[in-house]
């Protein structure tokens, strides 16, 4: 017993003294790590919070490794390195610079600049070697980090906080107002989901551990294991990278949507297509504006989706966007289906200003019935234009004839048609709103290109509306069948909202005239004139 004893002593001091010289035991450095948690968490944790390092290709951690390269400026890559976490040999926290196999950073010396950034001098020579640092994603590419930067240079925990409110407004305004509920309300929290600090709801797949190969100057990792991402990074890749959600969507939207009023009043078309003039506008205003503040940077790709605001169809603005400029994605998004929700507020005032009481009250005749085999024709014609006219329109509008075929065939495919209107909608209604809901992070959304986007989505709106009702005044003067220029109003494409309010204001001056099957038709070739000219600005971007 006394030798068991005096054995257990000496292995206690033994112990005892091996801490002191090596690393702490593993429950002293989880108690230091929870004794950190006030750091990350409350107003102290928001305003101390620093950009993603994945985001910002940090090259320094306690924790992590992170990888880049270094290259001359403009030049193509010369050596692939990373920093990884050491103990220096006094127990403080260091880091060891590494190159990858193959790739020596011979005759380079490793400084640190007053600025923070690590550059590689040359020994005895002038040439300086920049650190481009970044992460591998799930398929091995190298993703170069990026400055992050926010209206009036705020801290980026303090840019979160401030975004938190903001999607609680948008909040409000889906729940309490009733603007575009369906939409707004998964956009806002997952405005909420992005910016709440250390989540990683929305970080990538990134693989680490893997052998790095240079492949035409770019760095290529293979073999590594995957970490997951965040579920609205998914989320995001496969409904809007692809462009699926918004395709979808437009299935659902054919599916809900009686061509009737269209096929009874051909001419009705063009005030549709008057209402995309507002597109058009909010493109060259973008361009204008980067030709007077550069900094906006502005290029004909974002001209171009902000521009698609003016035609108030959410799942074509995010369809476009997405392809475009996906940086611009969040503010696009809550811009155009904001608009879409003050319809009843930014039209009236505009349709009375352009027309006089007595155009107001303009009678227009009854529409004359629609044979069944005109609606099935009609989608089937409609995508063959498309086809030969316009190909690159054709996911779009394939998208909305295929529902809407669906729709008017009748009993045989009733089922289709319901899931596609119903079921189907519904979801990816849902997953649409948060991946989009994800890009209101406060990097991306409060900077001076968010505000010049809500100005322009704002005049875009009014322009269209108001080229559509001046269309319906045009129309009146070579016309002996005169038409309410009301419904002009309604070639936007934010179906039905658009037709109710023209019919709302006639009813304000007539309350015997009722004018929505008429402005219906406007309405929905509003939808195919968004289209089109979505896919016709892809086409020329591209």
């Amino acid at each position: 017993m006394k030798l068991f004893t005096t054995a257990v002593a000496a292995m206690m001091i033994f112990a005892a003294g091996a801490d002191e010289q090596t690393v702490k035991p593993a429950w002293e450095q989880t108690a230091a790590k929870v004794a950190g948690l006030r750091n990350d968490t409350g107003v102290m944790g928001f305003t101390r919070k620093d950009a993603p390092d994945w985001m910002i290709g940090r090259t320094h951690s306690e924790e992590y490794r992170f990888e880049g390269y270094f290259a001359a400026t403009n030049e193509p890559l010369k050596a692939f390195a990373y920093y990884e976490p050491v103990k220096n040999p006094d127990g403080t926290p260091g880091f060891r610079l590494v190159t990858s196999p193959g790739h020596p950073l011979r005759g380079f010396t490793a400084q640190t600049l007053p600025d923070g950034k690590t550059v590689l001098k040359q020994d005895g020579g002038s040439d300086v070697l920049e650190w481009h640092g970044g992460y591998f994603n799930e398929n091995g590419r190298f993703v170069p980090g990026h400055e992050v930067k926010t209206l009036f240079d705020m801290p980026y925990g303090v840019g979160q906080m401030i975004m938190i409110p903001v999607c609680l407004l948008l909040l409000y305004l889906a729940i309490v107002k009733g603007f575009e509920p369906l939409l707004l309300l998964p956009i806002g929290f997952g405005g909420l989901l992005a910016n709440c600090p250390l989540s990683g709801v929305t970080s990538p797949a990134m693989m680490h551990g893997g052998a790095i190969q240079i492949v035409a100057g770019l760095p290529v990792m293979v073999g590594g294991m995957v970490e997951p991402g965040g579920f609205l990074h998914y989320f995001f890749s496969f409904g809007i990278d692809t462009g699926v959600f918004p395709i979808m969507i437009f299935m659902g939207v054919g599916a809900m949507t009686d061509f009737g009023p269209l096929i009874a009043n051909p001419r009705m078309a063009l005030l549709g297509a008057a209402a995309q003039f507002g597109i058009f506008f909010a493109l060259f205003g973008a361009l204008g504006l980067t030709a007077i503040w550069p900094d906006l940077g502005f290029g004909l790709r974002e001209a171009a989706s902000i521009g698609i605001i003016g035609g108030a169809d959410g799942p074509t603005a995010i369809w476009l966007t997405s392809r475009l400029a996906p940086d611009l994605l969040g503010a696009i998004a809550v811009a155009a289906y904001s608009y879409m929700a003050l319809v009843p507020i930014i039209q009236p005032p505009i349709m009375k200003l352009l027309t006089t009481e007595s155009e107001r009250k303009i009678r227009m005749p009854q529409l004359r019935s629609v044979t069944k085999i005109e609606k099935i024709c009609f989608p089937l014609i409609v995508l063959l234009l498309c086809a030969l006219l316009l190909p690159s329109a054709v996911p779009l509008i394939g998208a909305m004839m295929v529902g809407n075929l669906s729709r008017e065939v009748g009993p045989s495919v009733a089922r289709i048609a319901d899931t596609m209107s119903n079921a189907l909608c519904n979801i990816v209604t849902i997953m649409l709103g948060l991946s989009v809901g994800s890009k209101l992070a406060c990097e991306k959304f409060l900077s001076g290109q968010t505000l010049a986007i809500l100005g322009l989505g704002l005049c875009a709106f009014c322009v269209g509306t108001a080229a559509g009702v001046l269309m319906a005044k045009l129309m009146n003067l070579f016309s002996k069948s005169k038409v309410n220029p009301l419904i002009g109003s309604a070639g936007v494409s934010a179906v039905p909202m658009a037709a109710r309010v023209s019919n709302k204001v006639g009813l304000q001056y007539d309350k015997t005239n009722f004018i929505l099957m008429q402005a219906m038709g406007p309405n929905v070739s509003g939808v195919i004139g968004s289209a089109v000219v979505a896919g016709v600005l892809y086409r020329l971007c591209n």
